[in-house]
């Protein structure tokens, strides 16, 4: 039997594509984990950062390291940005290995399953690319919650990433096959599926009369009510009363918004090609609060960006203590060659960057144990985790997206159970689960 190791690095659409890789492997009746050595090694990069594509090549390291013989296929957004950068890599220079592009990884599978020698490269032109792969899966794992990628690709180019310039032009998949998509996780067992994409804002755009993402969450929650739906990351001129009209109404779509802010001084959100001010960032903020009092909102920071200076920080860090927000992702700015940004003058140093960086989480970190505190008391959905904590207890999250623990038996696992939020005890929810 044929043993295939899938390594993933990245966002939530390549963890969907690597699980539509193990579904099509497994199907060939090949094993697929991280059992080695592998007779085949996919590695699924990512290069949103300067990190993410030193992780991708470590990651490549290691796999051979371990599978020295292996077949080796690399794919995702590094091996679309630095094909040359992966050709010079030592490890890479005496054997043969495959590179996929973002708009072939449909055809990844069929062509490893294929006798004799893997072609050198099977690239095709990602900003040519028109209709979005069709990349089935049969389940997403040993996981409670699946992730559904229902677009690819992005057309905001904002300075500093190359996110558009690896996945392409925006691209959707049909309200239909999201539906059977979902109808699959859903019969696999899945009782929480994320709703994702590059640009998940963008879905629909290119589907001649095909709804928009708010019609579509309407038929997925209507069609599917057993499921809960949670949706991964919206720009905030992509949220509108109608969609949080539908959040608040519909049971299972989950109080839960992830919303990039990157920035809260308006000069530097202009450098950046973000289409929104600080202004009206805080008014979609209020939108949220108004229909949904209790959701989640998430926000991403990038810190250092070139030419932001004390002051631009300074505006930042007040904007955001005076927003009503849950957490808080912030990213060290770092250059990606092709962006425009990397040609801008004013480079933060590191050791500044590292500074900026701790506030903002310490700040994150502040507001998010205020909005645990404000949900203790209330009696809200667990989905239940799989897998107990160290110390033996149960967690899951809440709808509303609140980590809790709290005592049970191994049948409540995998279930969605009620739980009284009960404690705060230093940065752990504590719960009691409601069985009567």
């Amino acid at each position: 039997m044929h043993r295939v190791q899938i390594i993933t690095l990245g966002c939530k659409v390549n963890q969907y594509e690597s699980a539509s890789f193990r579904t099509g492997f497994e199907q060939a009746g090949w094993t697929a984990g991280n059992e080695h050595p592998a007779d085949l090694v996919v590695v699924n990069t990512c290069a949103v950062t300067a990190k993410a594509g030193a992780q991708s090549r470590q990651a490549i390291r290691q796999a051979l390291r371990h599978s020295p013989n292996a077949r080796l296929i690399v794919t995702g957004c590094y091996a679309e940005a630095a094909a040359a950068a992966l050709a010079d890599m030592a490890e890479l220079a005496d054997r043969s290995f495959t590179l996929v592009g973002n708009s072939n990884k449909h055809l990844l599978v069929q062509t490893a399953l294929q006798d004799g020698d893997l072609p050198g490269e099977l690239m095709g032109d990602i900003m040519a690319a028109t209709e979005i792969c069709r990349l089935p899966v049969g389940r997403f794992g040993a996981r409670t919650r699946a992730f559904l990628r229902v677009q690819d690709g992005c057309d905001s180019y904002c300075s500093y990433c190359i996110v558009p310039f690896t996945r392409g032009p925006s691209r959707s998949l049909a309200a239909d096959e999201v539906v059977r998509q979902a109808a699959i996780f859903a019969a696999a067992g899945h009782k929480e599926i994320v709703v994702t994409g590059i640009h998940l804002g963008y879905y629909g755009r290119d589907l001649a009369g095909g709804p928009h993402l708010t019609g579509l969450l309407d038929v997925l929650s209507a069609t599917l009510p057993q499921v809960r739906f949670r949706i991964s990351s919206l720009e905030p001129l992509e949220i509108d009363e109608r969609m949080l009209a539908l959040i608040a109404a519909r049971p299972n779509l989950m109080p839960h918004l992830h919303i990039p802010l990157q920035s809260g001084d308006d000069e530097i959100l202009g450098w950046m090609n973000r289409r929104y001010t600080v202004a009206r960032f805080a008014e979609v903020v209020a939108l949220c609060r108004r229909y949904l009092p209790d959701t989640a909102i998430g926000i991403d920071v990038l810190a250092g960006f070139p030419g932001e200076t004390e002051a631009h920080f300074a505006r930042t860090r007040t904007f955001l203590e005076g927003v009503d927000w849950t957490y808080l992702h912030v990213f060290p700015y770092s250059d990606r060659p092709g962006t425009k940004a990397a040609a801008f003058p004013g480079k933060v140093g590191k050791q500044e960057k590292s500074r900026r960086v701790a506030e903002l989480m310490a700040l994150g970190e502040r507001k998010k144990l205020a909005y645990y505190r404000r949900q203790l008391g209330r009696t809200l959905p667990v989905l239940v985790e799989t897998q107990r904590t160290g110390d033996g207890l149960l967690r899951g999250f809440t709808d509303n997206y609140v980590p809790v623990v709290f005592t049970g038996e191994d049948a409540l696992m995998d279930t969605i159970v009620m739980v009284e939020l009960q404690q705060l005890d230093n940065t752990i929810v504590r719960g009691e689960p409601c069985l009567g």
